[in-house]
């Protein structure tokens, strides 16, 4: 760990670490030579300097009877800043030793030449059927959680992956989703809803020419009908709301934003949201205005937020605010993918031409995966006419030069946005995965440009792994406290992967798009191996990470009447 700080500090990055990862950062001179040095460190309480001990130096094992070893790696972990060549124990799904000493187990995996990292843990992922999941796990991700489609019926979207799922999964509930609810009660609905019929269910609702999950504005009685749906999503235990008022933002009024933040809020629990306006490079509908409303409304309600896909014009002044608000104590933070391209469907406001105007893309710029080839403007109508929900990429060439910038954001987290395929087995080739690559490819572009950017690897890890699970962990979610970290005692959900080769190897050609990234030949998740020398096993070791479910809902309505009895006088 001491080599690991120095390192930070030599190469300039202790600065943007303060406060960021080790609270140790933020000691005195004297206190941090001490540290450093192994001395007892300065005004720190006795009882705290032996834990951080504890934590640097390599703990003996106790037993040799453990279910999974590793061995001879470089274990890494972004919450100590332990760096070091040692040995794993596993047992009952849980890291039960780290040491140089010898360790023996029913599996023993040689890390020799390798990283043994926390698991990735993944907040934007679509990934919610076989094929793509699995290409998500052959990126290295243990936790793969929807923090934006989400779903409706949290009780029914968790008990359809209980005991048959590889992969750790979670969901909000769904504002956009519930909205159709409210809005198209037209259309036929399957149970849970979640992102694998989000795209359906919008071509659906627009058939009769009212699309009113996104342009229609509610009522005050059909936004307590709104809240009150996602009220029961939260009793159930969903791990916050999901916004996708970026696609209706004709539709959602600010109050109703603010009050579906405030139903969040209640219970503690983020808003995850592809903001209004994302995107925009113009005044008056600059992307940042999206930002600044669900920003101020965090703020207003000391609630958590996590800002989807920072990766888009304007990111730098989002970056600068939420800086600024975590040094005051705030949980927020955003995400990103490092493509200079997005993914949505056909149908996308996005994609009309005064969409495309606002965020300076031409139809040129727009890839259909299944046909293989640019659209024009008379293409994208004939797709608007056959197949509306159909997804396509689009390039964004202003993005190509800010890649480099958000490797190197504190608390700016990985997340890849995955997609999903229709009709999917656990068999199926990675050939026939259609869409953005990176859904099979964002961690392993995360590890090459690491290294073509000279990004210190501890901070890559932080980014897709601890940050994801400390701002979770911090909202209460206990799931999350016991993950992100390579340390005694936590949930054995494990990446190993070869440092100097590990790499994205989808391209967005048709064939490519699934190909699974290279150099990561482990995946460990709950202790079990799920990724076996870059082969996948079919092996359900995922867990629900969930709140507690409640008694009792914390809904209340709002009204004139009330409004004006709470703040005004007389």
């Amino acid at each position: 760990a001491a080599t690991s700080c120095a390192y930070l500090m030599r190469v300039g990055m202790v600065p943007m670490w303060k406060s960021s990862i080790h609270p140790l950062f933020m000691m005195t001179g004297d206190s941090q030579q001490s540290f450093f040095g192994l001395k007892e460190m300065g005004a720190l309480p006795k009882r705290l300097g032996i834990i951080a001990l504890l934590q640097v130096l390599a703990w003996p094992a106790m037993s040799a009877d453990y279910d999974l070893v590793i061995i001879n790696g470089r274990v890494m972990d972004p919450e100590t800043m332990r760096d070091e060549i040692a040995n794993v124990g596993v047992r009952d799904g849980r890291i039960a030793a780290i040491t140089r000493e010898k360790l023996e187990g029913r599996q023993t995996i040689d890390a020799t030449g390798h990283v043994v990292a926390p698991g990735f843990i993944d907040l934007h992922c679509h990934s919610v059927e076989p094929l793509t999941t699995r290409l998500v796990i052959l990126d290295g991700v243990t936790s793969c959680m929807d923090f934006e489609a989400g779903a409706t019926d949290i009780d029914k979207w968790y008990a359809n992956k209980e005991g048959k799922w590889p992969v750790n999964y979670g969901a909000v509930v769904s504002q956009e989703l519930v909205r159709g609810l409210i809005h198209d009660p037209e259309v036929k609905r399957k149970g849970a809803d979640d992102s694998n019929t989000a795209f359906l269910i919008r071509a659906e609702a627009c058939k009769d020419g009212v699309c009113g999950w996104q342009d229609t504005i509610s009522t005050l009685e059909q936004i307590n009908e709104i809240n009150k749906i996602i009220d029961e999503g939260l009793r159930q235990g969903a791990l916050g709301l999901g916004s996708t008022v970026g696609y209706a933002r004709n539709g959602i009024s600010t109050l109703e934003m603010y009050e579906a933040q405030k139903t969040a809020a209640r219970y503690g629990r983020p808003l995850s949201v592809h903001s209004r306006f994302h995107g925009n490079s113009k005044p008056p509908t600059e992307g940042q205005l999206g930002f600044d409303e669900v920003f101020s409304n965090a703020l207003a309600l000391n609630a958590p937020l996590n800002y989807s896909h920072d990766n888009q014009y304007g990111w730098w002044e989002n970056q600068e605010k939420l800086q600024a608000a975590r040094a005051r104590g705030y949980n927020v933070w955003s995400e990103y993918y490092p493509y200079a391209a997005a993914s949505t469907s056909v149908n996308s406001d996005f994609l009309k031409p005064e969409g495309l105007k606002a965020i300076g893309v031409e139809y040129k710029d727009i890839y259909d995966p299944i046909a293989d080839k640019r659209l024009t403007f008379e293409s994208y109508q004939e797709l608007m006419r056959t197949d509306p929900g159909r997804t396509i990429v689009v390039f964004v060439p202003a993005n190509q030069g800010w890649v480099q910038y958000w490797l190197r954001m504190p608390h700016m987290i990985v997340a890849s946005d995955s997609m999903w395929n229709y009709d999917t087995d656990w068999d199926m080739p990675v050939e026939k995965y259609v869409g953005h690559p990176r859904t099979s490819g964002t961690h392993g572009t995360v590890l090459e440009l690491g290294r073509k950017y000279n990004v210190p690897l501890m901070f890559s890890l932080a980014q897709m792994s601890y940050w994801p699970a400390k701002h979770l962990g911090d909202t209460g979610l206990q799931a999350m406290q016991e993950r992100g970290r390579m340390q005694v005692g936590k949930v054995a959900d494990i990446t190993i992967f070869e440092p100097l080769k590990a790499r994205a190897e989808s391209t967005f050609k048709q064939g490519e798009q699934g190909k699974p990234s290279s150099g990561i030949p482990y995946v460990i998740v709950n202790g079990q191996i799920v990724v076996n020398k870059s082969r996948f096993q079919k092996v359900w070791a995922g867990q629900p990470i969930r709140f507690p479910v409640e008694a009792r809902g914390r809904f209340e309505p709002i009204s004139t009447e009330q409004w004006i009895k709470r703040y005004s006088i007389n």
